[in-house]
């Protein structure tokens, strides 16, 4: 069985029943944490933006845009809600993709699980669970085969054709076409070039969301699509492992709003302040040690969400300052807060080739911080807070949800939502769910 083969067997036949409890737990943290990213990145204005766009051009009435409740035809809504996904960059990765596997998977099957025949929580979770197995093994081999840094959205196409597949129950010729066509189709995005200029393409991770559900809809019409690239993987183990090794168990979670490569460091200042008691306005310095990626981050004053997202100096400062690094760090009008940018200023940062090293298998950084009167204090060798194997406990991977859902959705809502994704394989109706995930809905 060739690799190709081998994929469409996984996504053919993999069953929530056969699946072992610890994934099928890590299932549902990944929907509550996806969920509560996608919901809170609708305040973005890139998700403002991309929902008035996707009403505009692809008009319709099969899906809704969350979380304003508008309706679009399901690619309009998938395009809208994938940006939305990703917006504020508080969403699941796996580290040795570089990427964000759930931001590309949910938002295919959230617009499927409204424009056809009713789909019940638990083909939701199992087509979720195909998504990210499928995607990591796509993006580890799209990483092989391209010399250049490709965002999210390259492989992330492939991660959702295939979660859609599975819902939808395709057969395998139509299928094996959808799965080509993603991967023909989706952006091939330069993501440093992103990363030294941002902008609202942040990661590729709309678009290649939209590329998933319409290549699975044209594969559906007959429209062929090249032979995926699952058999050209350089490393047999990445395919055979399907269904044995279950990389959604090795996710990151993300505790703060803004590119990953940041967040050793924020770790690692938040430690130093907080086991020494040292004030913002007491901080005459700080030096950050990381690898050459995350040197490659903006130092300047952001002008906007994506500029102070993609950056190394204002995330360290707004969460020193604020104790949290969140919507509202990274929207206005706390971009242009004089005393967040006046520390920002203060913090200077050099490569550290040992810790080139060992990227992207690890993100480390020290951190040296000075105050005012003359005393240095370190953290050496920082890890950004949740990679695995310490990842979040069910309850702080919920108490984000709540930070993030309530401002949008009230108190009351988001404790409803949380509730059922802990017991999603027993929701009937994944279309009466979504229409709790929108503003001024109310439940019976």
């Amino acid at each position: 069985m060739n690799g190709t083969d081998r994929a469409l067997d996984f996504i053919l036949h993999t069953q929530w029943s056969t699946l072992p409890n610890a994934v099928r737990h890590q299932a549902k943290r990944c929907l509550l944490d996806s969920l509560g990213a996608l919901i809170a990145g609708t305040q973005t204005p890139v998700a403002q933006m991309m929902a008035a766009f996707a009403l505009e051009q692809f008009a319709g009435c099969e899906a809704t845009i969350l979380a304003g409740g508008q309706r679009a035809s399901a690619v309009g809504a998938v395009l809208a809600n994938g940006f939305a996904a990703n917006a504020l960059d508080i969403d699941d990765g796996y580290r040795l993709i570089k990427g964000h596997p759930g931001a590309c998977v949910l938002p295919p099957l959230l617009a499927l699980s409204e424009s056809g025949a009713d789909v019940c929580g638990e083909s939701f979770l199992t087509a979720f669970v195909v998504g990210y197995e499928v995607g990591i093994r796509a993006g580890l081999i799209r990483h092989a085969l391209y010399a250049t840094y490709h965002a999210s959205g390259s492989w992330g196409a492939i991660a959702g054709a295939a979660a859609a597949g599975k819902l939808l129950r395709l057969d395998a010729h139509t299928l094996r076409h959808a799965l080509g066509t993603a991967e023909y189709h989706a952006p091939i995005a330069p993501m440093m070039k992103g990363i030294d200029v941002p902008s609202m393409g942040k990661d590729g991770i709309g678009w290649g969301a939209m590329v998933a559900l319409s290549s699975l809809l044209m594969a559906r019409r007959g429209f062929t699509g090249v032979a995926p690239l699952f058999s050209e993987s350089p490393n047999p183990d990445w395919i055979q492992s399907l269904g044995e090794q279950y990389e959604i168990l090795n996710l990151y979670f993300k505790p703060y709003a803004c590119c990953r490569w940041a967040q050793p460091a924020i770790a690692a200042a938040i430690h130093i302040a907080q086991n020494h008691h040292i004030a913002a306005c007491d901080i005459a310095r700080i030096e950050v040690r990381t690898f050459s990626a995350a040197v490659r981050l903006s130092r300047a004053h952001p002008r906007n969400t994506e500029e102070a997202q993609y950056n190394l100096a204002y995330p360290v400062a707004a969460a020193l300052i604020d104790g949290e690094l969140g919507p509202r760090q990274v929207l206005p009008p706390r971009l242009a807060d004089r005393t967040v940018l006046d520390l920002a200023d203060r913090i200077v940062v050099v490569v550290a080739p040992e810790y080139d090293a060992l990227f992207p298998q690890q993100a480390i950084a020290d951190v040296e911080l000075v105050t005012h009167d003359g005393q240095v204090f370190a953290a050496n060798h920082a890890q950004a807070q949740w990679e695995p194997p310490n990842t979040p406990s069910d309850d702080e991977l919920e108490q984000k949800f709540h930070w993030l859902v309530a401002p949008v959705l009230g108190a009351e809502r988001a404790a409803h939502l949380a509730a059922a994704i802990w017991d999603f394989e027993r929701v009937e109706s994944v279309r009466a769910f979504i229409q709790q995930c929108v503003k001024g809905h109310h439940h019976d």
